[in-house]
């Protein structure tokens, strides 16, 4: 089981405990343009996606962990996708699930930390991320920790009646 922990938060692997929180996730509207969610999730599959997460990323491409406080309390989920191993590339993708948590460093914690794994522990060149071009935080979260816009996809997402661009950004480990 991987658990990172940082000086406020830790990371750790999903729990069949987590049904609740992700069902949470999955099927707030609200935020389904950023996990590009058309249809709502039931409880059934999500039980079904937990009991199926503890595969190896080598295998399933994909590792999602929970962000959670020292109080036990999960605050958001961070995962690293589209694993290439052929080409040492992954994307990540982060959510604070709260607004009330948002921009109190946590996510920036949380990136940092998974930043240092992906590079140290699984070898990894470059990680990238796609970020809708309205959405601020995310800029200055992923910016701060060193990534760069380095491309624009016009009209890439279909939102709420209209196109809209997103840009993606990249890290290449040095």
């Amino acid at each position: 089981m991987i658990t990172l922990k940082g000086e406020n938060i830790y990371l750790r692997a999903l729990e069949p405990e987590d049904l609740e929180f992700i069902h949470a996730i999955e099927n707030d509207e609200t935020i389904w343009e950023i996990s590009n969610t058309q249809t709502p999730y039931s409880k059934f599959l999500i039980k079904q996606y937990l009991e199926q997460a503890h595969k190896d990323i080598f295998e399933v491409k994909q590792l999602r962990l929970v962000i959670s406080s020292y109080e036990d309390e999960p605050l958001g989920m961070i995962d690293i996708f589209d694993f290439d191993f052929k080409n040492y590339r992954a994307g990540i993708g982060i959510l604070i699930k709260e607004p009330l948590n948002r921009e109190k460093g946590i996510g920036s914690e949380a990136l940092s930390m998974l930043i240092d794994y992906s590079f140290t522990h699984l070898g990894l060149h470059q990680l990238y991320c796609n970020i809708s071009e309205d959405n601020e935080a995310s800029f200055k979260l992923f910016e701060k920790q060193g990534f760069s816009k380095i491309g624009l996809k016009k009209d890439w997402n279909y939102v709420n009646g209209s196109y809209k661009n997103e840009y993606l950004l990249q890290l290449i480990n040095n």
